[in-house]
């Protein structure tokens, strides 16, 4: 991995077990309740692809937040990223709503 020094090697290897291990897990139970048969290549492929994917992720996130000149990741940048599966922006504007304090109400007070 260029440009990682060991500890973040090292804390990349415990993570990518760790994403193994919990895959391995959801595997295994899918199997049992469909009567299936999982190989570990099955599962060490599945486990790689959602690594690849959530890496993507995290980049497309920074991506967006530099570009609206943040170093922070926000709701907007989130929303941006489930831009095209509409189900699922539909769940994070949803929950994202949730999030917000409620909005004071506007006093039509006039100045004198």
């Amino acid at each position: 991995m260029p440009g990682l020094q060991e500890d973040d090697a090292d804390k990349v290897e415990r993570l990518k077990a760790a994403l193994w291990y919990s895959v391995g897990q959801a595997v295994d139970t899918a199997s049992l309740n469909l009567s299936l048969n999982a190989t570990p290549q099955f599962i060490g492929a599945l486990t790689e692809m959602l690594w690849n994917q959530i890496d993507t992720a995290g980049k497309d996130l920074e991506a967006f937040a530099n570009h609206a000149g943040r170093k922070v990741i926000n709701t907007d940048d989130v929303l941006l990223l489930a831009r095209r599966n509409d189900s699922l922006e539909e769940m994070l504007q949803d929950y994202a709503q949730t999030l917000q304090p409620p909005h004071p109400k506007p006093t039509n007070k006039r100045k004198r």
